[in-house]
């Protein structure tokens, strides 16, 4: 066993039914319609989510990975981190290459998961807590909107490496970016140091294959965020009654992930005592997953009090992995 194992919860599921709400009632009484990506992911939406990892079409997990297994002794040495904190670790599949680079350096004493879904954080600690036995577990349970100020500081001020991956930033939109950004950046020390994956602007037909794959499973994956809906606010959503759209918005360098009401209908949500109209062809957003360039990453974290130090992409330039630190501070080699 590892030297200690701790999950610490700040959100419940009443929490996140409160949510869920909040965010129904303000999107689905908005112009246009919108409903935010968290919400695809139940049980059905992150197995989904998984299959579309596996894709052809699908590029982004590969290609971080790719970057992962050719630079994690390089941001293990340069981080000098003893501690490692990911936000929305997830499953932490991708972790463990970071974690062996670590372990490698001698320095590593802990790990600090944070993802919104306790049942997964617990399940993915118990696997790391019997992989890396030397290694204290600390699981943070929360989101990124309200808890971020909650992660541990590093004990005698020691570097921490702070992880964010899978392009998951580019499903925030400028301003809330740029608030999570200030976020991390204010919960920095010195020596800690910013990992960040983010998908590359790249052609425009190539962008949008990768979200309406020939299986359908990423049309499946949108629709999930309905059935959310119909099982938690007891909502009539006829799934079969909207089609998938994904296509790229050139203006604000992002795909969108749409549903389209393929008729006129009446949907209502009971646990709101709400009922909302839908017009035949009426587009409601669900996702953007915004693409960058170095330059425009670059920009963000100085925006935000964040020095970019390393870039990294993959051999096809499809993906790129970003260091940075506190512009007051400076990575060691």
């Amino acid at each position: 066993m590892s030297t200690s194992f701790t999950i610490e919860v700040h959100t419940d599921k009443e929490d996140s039914l409160d949510s869920l709400r909040e965010d129904v009632l303000t999107g689905l009484t908005s112009q246009p319609k919108e409903l935010p990506p968290k919400w695809f992911y139940d049980k059905h939406g992150s197995d989904l989510f998984e299959r579309i990892t596996r894709l052809d079409e699908y590029y982004p997990t590969r290609r971080e990975r790719e970057i992962l297994e050719t630079r994690s002794q390089e941001i293990a040495a340069l981080s000098q981190a003893e501690s490692l904190v990911e936000l929305g670790s997830g499953t932490a599949k991708k972790t463990h290459l970071l974690l062996n680079a670590l372990e490698k350096t001698g320095q590593l004493q802990e790990f600090i998961p944070f993802d919104v879904s306790e049942k997964t954080l617990r399940e993915s600690a118990a696997l790391l807590n019997q992989h890396y036995p030397s290694i204290s577990v600390h699981g943070v349970v929360g989101d990124f909107q309200h808890h971020l100020p909650f992660l541990p500081q590093s004990q005698n001020n020691s570097p921490r490496l702070i992880v964010f991956l899978g392009g998951t930033i580019g499903n925030f939109k400028p301003k809330e970016r740029i608030a999570f950004l200030n976020q991390v950046a204010s919960g920095m020390k010195p020596k800690d140091t910013f990992l960040l994956g983010t998908d590359l602007l790249k052609n425009k037909a190539r962008l949008e294959a990768a979200y309406n794959d020939k299986e359908n499973i990423t049309a499946a994956f949108n629709k999930n965020i309905l059935r959310v809906v119909n099982r938690e606010l007891q909502a009539d959503f006829a799934v079969e009654a909207f089609d998938h759209l994904a296509r790229f918005d050139q203006k604000n360098s992002w795909i969108e992930m749409l549903l389209r009401s393929t008729r006129h209908q009446t949907v209502h949500i009971g646990a709101l005592g709400i009922k909302v109209e839908f017009a035949a062809n009426e587009e409601m957003r669900t996702e953007v997953s915004t693409k960058f360039t170095q330059e425009t990453v670059k920009n963000e974290l100085d925006e935000t009090g964040l020095k970019l130090s390393e870039w990294w992409t993959d051999p096809a330039d499809d993906f790129a992995l970003s260091l940075s630190h506190l512009c007051n501070s400076t990575i060691l080699r």
